[in-house]
């Protein structure tokens, strides 16, 4: 028997690194387009994208491609001012390598995205009773491509780039649960499941303005951080420190038990 928490649950989860492994894509293509604007000079590592995400506001991977650019001419004396970055061409180039050069028949880099949890997963939490659904910073187009084509569901709930404004800002996890609850009941305690500190920031800041409800963060060690213990500690302490509950290293650990213990823990 799954034991059903008393208290109504609702999961909302960020999309890449926590249903997706971008570690080959959108990371890959960032630092292509890092690559590419400092004419071949520079590539960050994938510490050094670690890094710059650590610091909460760069949910965005093509205004992190444009900063580490900016970062990487200043450490050459060049101050950002003199620069001539047009922030459309910067979009255009990492598209070119995510999704490809054929707008209509993708073969880009999203096309090799290892999936990380099972549509399996989700039917469990729905037969648990708990509603769950989809916020992420990736665009819309990219967002429906896994979650309807390469997961099979049918018009899940997603609030996607084009309908929010970029985390930690909560506006869109706030549209999520709009969409989840219809109105009726704004008492469930909702979980974010996310991989990065603005994730976590997110949580806080929809605490902040919401304080009325219980807001749980947790944290997913995405795939590329796994590869060392010392990595996967790091990178679990900094999403910690970010305000998250529990870290785990994949997402179908957070099953409906794992959710009953978070909500007794929250109260």
């Amino acid at each position: 028997m799954t034991a059903k928490p008393s208290t109504k649950a609702i999961v909302v989860f960020d999309i890449d690194g926590v249903v997706r492994d971008v570690g080959n894509s959108y990371r890959r293509a960032l630092a292509d387009t890092v690559e590419y604007f400092t004419d071949n000079t520079y590539r960050p590592t994938s510490l050094e994208i670690d890094q710059l995400k650590s610091e909460g506001i760069w949910n965005n991977d093509w205004e992190a491609s444009q900063e580490f650019i900016y970062r990487y001419f200043a450490s050459q004396g060049t101050p950002r001012e003199q620069l001539q970055l047009n922030y459309e061409t910067i979009v255009t180039f990492f598209q070119s390598r995510y999704r490809g050069l054929d707008p209509q028949n993708w073969t880009g880099y999203i096309c090799d995205e290892p999936l990380l949890l099972q549509p399996s997963y989700l039917e469990h939490l729905t037969q648990a009773d708990i509603a769950w659904g989809f916020f992420s910073g990736a665009t819309r187009a990219s967002a429906t491509y896994v979650l309807e084509k390469r997961l099979g569901l049918q018009s899940p709930v997603l609030i996607a780039m084009e309908d929010a404004p970029g985390k930690p800002d909560p506006t869109g996890l706030f549209a999520t649960l709009n969409h989840l609850e219809n109105g009726l009941e704004t008492t469930s305690t909702v979980i974010y499941v996310g991989d990065t500190v603005a994730d976590m920031y997110t949580v806080g800041k929809a605490r902040e303005l919401q304080p009325h409800r219980t807001w749980i963060g947790v944290g997913i060690l995405p795939p590329h951080v796994q590869e060392t213990a010392t990595r996967c500690e790091a990178y679990a302490q900094t999403l910690v420190t970010a305000g998250a509950a529990v870290v785990l290293s994949n997402v179908e650990q957070l099953i409906p038990d794992t959710i009953a213990e978070l909500l007794i823990n929250s109260h």
